[in-house]
């Protein structure tokens, strides 16, 4: 599966961008979009795959007319596939796995940067972990960090 990046001559030049940073109760208050968005994403994600194998596996039966509408098939719902990721990076949280529909929405706790961790299927936001940490090392939310005072960038 390919992942998305911009390509360099369009991506403007980005210096001294800081990331967005949430607050608990921001990042609360975005799920019922991002959750919209993931739950998209994570359909079109699975035909994208389809289609990216149909693409590669080249079957004597299959005529080439029919191979090329199966490619351009491709191409167009991996553009979708681009277009959500896209509006859902615009939120300013970060997708971590396709498949599961999982989220980073960057935070503070302590002075410090770190991830609130949301999956498609839970409710709301309730574990967190450092950067580059990951899904393995989620920790529930305290209380400590539901209170935090809102830091964003």
């Amino acid at each position: 599966m390919e992942v998305y990046e911009a390509p360099k001559s369009q991506s403007r030049p980005v210096r001294n961008r800081r990331r967005k940073l949430f607050t608990l109760e921001h990042a609360n208050r975005t799920l019922p979009l991002v959750r919209r968005i993931v739950a998209d994403m994570v359909k079109q994600y699975k035909r994208v795959c389809i289609l990216e194998e149909r693409c590669h596996i080249r079957r004597p039966s299959v005529s080439q007319e029919a191979h090329q509408k199966v490619r351009l098939q491709y191409d167009a719902e991996l553009e979708k596939l681009r277009g959500l990721y896209e509006e859902l990076s615009a939120i300013g949280c970060e997708l971590k796995d396709w498949r599961l529909g999982l989220i980073d929405f960057p935070a503070m706790r302590d002075g410090r940067e770190i991830e609130l961790c949301w999956r498609l299927g839970e409710s709301d936001i309730a574990f967190w972990h450092e950067i580059g940490a990951g899904y393995a090392a989620r920790q529930p939310i305290g209380e400590a960090l539901a209170a935090e005072p809102a830091h964003q960038a």
